[in-house]
């Protein structure tokens, strides 16, 4: 097995920027229409425990971020993105679409949920492979 250098800084600036892709992605772009389609309210989002939702979140984002470091290892920028791309729709949008089709969430939701981790994934990829 192939010995692989992780940066760790790396890893936690591609992991803080899911939180900004989230900002935008939940914020301007797809905000009301993601509210709209979890049946969500204003009043709904003010009463949730935001510390342990961005809490959790970290924790959950910087592992995705470790893991795809590893499989990254000494890839290029390019190869980076392309690779953060293929993880992104092809395991992480694929798998929440069979779990949407389950839930019958619609296809809407679907769209907006996974293709954050399309772009999330794209953008960890790069910052990971450019920090070397």
């Amino acid at each position: 097995m192939e010995e692989v250098s992780v940066n760790w800084l790396a890893v936690v600036v591609a992991t803080l920027s899911t939180f900004v892709i989230g900002a935008v992605w939940y914020g301007p772009i797809f905000g009301k229409s993601w509210m709209k389609e979890n049946g969500f309210t204003e009043e709904d989002l003010k009463n949730a425990n935001m510390g342990k939702i961005y809490g959790t979140a970290f924790v959950l984002e910087l592992i995705m971020a470790i893991n795809l470091a590893f499989f990254l290892g000494g890839s290029s920028i390019s190869e980076g993105a392309f690779y953060g791309f293929l993880t992104g729709f092809g395991w992480v949008a694929m798998a929440m679409g069979v779990n949407y089709l389950f839930s019958r969430a619609t296809l809407r939701l679907w769209f907006i949920d996974s293709f954050y981790f399309v772009v999330s994934f794209t953008l960890m990829g790069v910052i990971l492979t450019a920090w070397k």
